[in-house]
């Protein structure tokens, strides 16, 4: 019977004491001891008294009151911000990690196979996307800010209000001021939010000022405004926004795109230049180097989607660009005789070279950064799911969705299907359309004037799923698109940051909503990087929004 006791009190003590290896030793001792006081006891038949050591009984309660403790609690009442297939691994919105507290990841585990149909969603805890401006306070009184109080001219606060637009947002309240007072842009802020406007307003503002000033001494129109654009689609997009602005004016807006040959560049510019040109880089450097086009003239020079103009493949057209251009540094260069080009730099991310090459062409000291407060952060205003899926249930899973999106919002659901690479866009076409699915594709390979007919027959509605690859994801106006899905996940933050900001643009259908799915264990990392900056509230990590100064080039001394 005693040795049943000695035997229960050593069970008690190592259960306290748990089976980690720092109290193997203890359980040595504890063993031993029973060992000897039962051999003892079974000889004399006396009661056995085992005595425990004060530094173990204290180690004992230390483990017991640990135990004993909660877990942190990251529920709190109101909306979830993070909602996880596991509940426990919930977060309320209202609830804050510490600055040293790791997070407890939805996506920690999903490296492994048994992962396979977990999920979790950052929900939308704004209803208001956050470039939306809020009323400012005058004397008491609330007044919504406008487009007059911006010092625009009245013909183009009329036409902005005969397209529904009244109310600037936050990114064209920064902007629009600084680029009418002459200064260098660069113009850093979230997918959606009017970047267009935000330099097209002030640039037809300053030519339609300056239009008895334009003819040189031959009496010819000199182009005064070039908009420099990775893509044909996205051309067409700006130059449509262009030609409503110039309408009132008599100014004319003209495209120099990609997939046409020189012959068409030259009739562009045959009878005369237009006021504002909307040009790719492959188109915009055949036309410099046959003399169609002369941009010494120039009052503006604007370069959209920075952070693919910027890029390797983009960076060496675009260095020959700015040296036909003379790019002022100072506001006061921009005015008179003999007036420089303004440069205006906009986009929601940038590369690493954008110093080097604007170093070239103008003091970088002198030029302007605009950034908004959510720059780089998850949009607030958006759902996004993820799933983990195997990569051959991805079809069966997106088909789900589309039939559940018809059946909540009905036929005029706009849904944009990212794939990473062309030859996924034509198979999963192919797969659509033994489902019965309608789509459109859209990828690179295309010759440029038949992506762009896709595009604006998606854009009226005529289809409302389009299949694309990341050609889709930069700039253009999908102000119609209420679901957008990562077939193959991106690449890269900013690929995912682009992707994402097809849904909830200024504008657009409310109620926007992203679904990824998972599949490869390098998403899982970028998935992760993703959830820890959606429960920390904190930008993606990696991402560029500041101009460096070029590293002086390392010159080998010749001997």
């Amino acid at each position: 019977m005693q040795c049943v006791k000695v035997g229960c009190s050593a069970l008690v003590a190592w259960r306290a004491l748990g089976s980690g290896r720092p109290y193997r030793s203890e359980l040595v001792k504890v063993s031993a001891c029973c060992r000897q006081f039962c051999q003892s006891a079974a000889t004399s038949g006396e009661t056995v008294v085992i005595r425990v050591p004060r530094y173990l009984q204290r180690r004992l309660e230390d483990v017991k009151e640990t135990r004993g403790k909660n877990k942190i609690n990251t529920i709190k009442a109101g909306k979830l911000l993070i909602h996880s297939k596991n509940p426990d691994l919930n977060q309320s919105a209202g609830y804050v990690l510490g600055k040293f507290e790791p997070p407890v990841l939805c996506s920690k585990g999903w490296k492994h196979n048994k992962s396979y149909g977990d999920y979790f969603a950052i929900n939308n805890i704004k209803a208001v996307a956050p470039y939306v401006t809020t009323n400012q306070e005058d004397g008491g009184q609330r007044t919504p800010l406008t487009f007059s109080d911006l010092h625009i001219c009245r013909e183009l606060v009329e036409t902005l209000d005969s397209v529904s637009v009244t109310r600037p947002t936050t990114v064209q309240l920064q902007t629009i001021p600084k680029v009418m007072k002459g200064h260098n842009i660069l113009c850093a802020a979230e997918t959606g939010s009017g970047k267009t406007l935000s330099y097209l307003l002030p640039v037809v503002h300053r030519l339609q000022a300056d239009k008895q000033s334009e003819m040189d001494t031959n009496g010819k129109y000199r182009t005064r405004a070039v908009v420099l654009v990775p893509s044909r689609e996205l051309a067409e997009q700006v130059a449509a926004v262009s030609r409503t602005l110039c309408a009132p004016f008599g100014l004319l807006t003209r495209i120099v795109g990609g997939g046409r040959g020189v012959g068409h560049i030259k009739m562009v510019f045959k009878r005369s230049h237009p006021d504002v040109l909307v040009a790719t880089p492959g188109a915009l450097v055949k036309a410099l180097r046959r003399r169609y086009l002369d941009l010494s003239e120039l009052s503006f020079f604007v370069v959209d989607e920075a952070d693919t103009m910027f890029d390797p493949s983009f960076s060496d057209m675009l260095e020959s660009i700015l040296r036909h251009t003379n790019i002022a540094s100072d506001p006061k260069e921009t005015r008179g005789l003999g007036h420089k080009a303004q440069l205006l730099v906009v986009g929601a991310t940038f590369p690493g070279g954008v110093g080097e090459v604007l170093s070239q062409v103008t003091d970088l000291g002198k030029i302007l950064v605009i950034k908004s407060k959510m720059l780089h952060f998850l949009m607030p205003h958006v759902k996004q799911r993820f799933l983990k899926v195997k990569g051959t249930d991805k079809i069966l899973e997106l088909h789900q969705a589309l039939k559940l999106l018809q059946h909540d919002k009905g036929q005029d659901a706009g849904v944009l299907v990212f794939c990473n690479k062309s030859a996924t866009v034509n198979w999963l076409g192919y797969s659509l359309e033994e489902m019965g699915v309608r789509h459109a594709r859209l990828q690179g390979e295309m010759p440029a004037t038949v992506r762009a007919g896709i595009f604006h027959s998606f854009q009226k509605g005529v289809t409302d799923v389009l299949i694309c690859t990341d050609i889709a994801s930069r700039g253009l106006d999908t102000s119609r698109v209420c679901l957008v899905v990562n077939f193959d996940f991106p690449e890269s933050h900013t690929d995912y940051i682009h992707r994402a900001g097809r849904v909830g643009r200024a504008g657009g259908v409310e109620d926007g909503e992203v679904l990824s799915f998972v599949t490869h264990p390098w998403d899982v990392e970028l998935v992760q990087k993703i959830e820890t900056a959606a429960r920390r509230r904190t930008s993606l990590p990696g991402m560029e929004s500041e101009i460096h100064e070029p590293k002086p080039k390392a010159v080998d001394a010749e001997e």
